[in-house]
């Protein structure tokens, strides 16, 4: 097209018009010189001008439209990281907590490595790794299900579980014997500690502290002196338990019974079994 226009302009030397006026200034009637108008140019040049905006146009119209970018997944962001942590923690940690309906739980995410770089990610799957709950101090795992490259990260929280707990009303020294004038209710978080919170005054009276409780200071299995059922030689009733069944019998305890351990039993047909103490004078064999 461009040679067309030369040509159709003249073939003398660059720069000057058959008309032997140089084209530069003449060609400014086609835009916006200032002073200049299409009527002061020549006819000739008219026509170029006319063909020169069609060449423009048609250019235009060949050119191809610009596509639109691809779609493509962002690297998730810290603060939808922290969210998506956040919320499968509070979601946990509530069906853990179970019948305590008056429990209040508060989940704070911690931050995200920044020495990492993750791939792009359309979706990320929140799990409870190994060994880990959604419990006090913890981590929550991430990982890219969805995405151009996988990977798997994991996330520090701490969940707090705010509801009505047996305390010390007063320091209480360790080998008290609890009795109800010792403890008082009040709303901590029971998740501070890894062992269970006592919130019921009769699974706490008559049990010995076997460490030093601070005024205030939530009492847990932990702090109590586990209690012992029975002795050696004592009879204990064994229940055996089994998939959708359960038999009981008699026996002699082999080991002393102490609150939740392992004993050894020799039940009636001399026959040696392992179980755990549960109550008093009762043993525990799991099937």
């Amino acid at each position: 097209m461009a040679g067309n226009l030369l040509a159709i302009v003249g073939s003398r030397r660059l720069g000057k018009s058959p008309n032997r006026g140089p084209i530069g200034p003449q060609f400014k009637a086609c835009g916006r010189g200032r002073g200049s108008t299409v009527a002061s140019v020549k006819k000739p040049l008219i026509y170029v001008c006319v063909l020169w905006s069609a060449c423009a146009a048609l250019t235009a119209a060949a050119a191809p439209a610009a596509l639109p970018a691809a779609a493509a997944a962002a690297p998730p962001g810290d603060e939808a990281l922290a969210r998506t942590a956040s919320d499968f923690a509070l979601q946990t940690a509530t069906a853990a907590a179970g019948a305590q309906a008056s429990a209040k739980i508060e989940v704070q995410a911690g931050a995200i490595d920044n020495r990492l770089k993750l791939a792009p990610c359309s979706r990320v799957q929140p799990y409870l790794p190994a060994g880990q709950r959604a419990w006090g101090a913890t981590r929550i795992g991430l990982r890219c299900v969805d995405g151009g490259a996988a990977w798997n990260i994991s996330l520090p929280v701490t969940v707090k579980v705010l509801a009505p707990t047996l305390v010390a009303a007063s320091a209480l020294p360790a080998g008290t014997l609890l009795d109800s004038t010792h403890l008082r209710m009040q709303t901590v978080d029971q998740a501070a500690a890894a062992s269970p919170a006592i919130a019921a005054l009769p699974l706490a009276l008559g049990r010995t502290l076997s460490r030093t409780l601070a005024a205030g200071q939530a009492l847990h299995e932990g702090d109590l002196k586990k209690r012992q059922w029975f002795a050696i030689g004592d009879a204990v009733r064994v229940l055996a338990v089994g998939p959708g069944f359960s038999v009981s019998g008699e026996g002699v305890a082999l080991s002393p019974g102490l609150e939740g351990q392992a004993v050894r039993v020799r039940t009636e047909n001399g026959r040696t079994v392992n179980g755990v103490a549960v109550g008093e004078r009762r043993v525990e064999v799991v099937l």
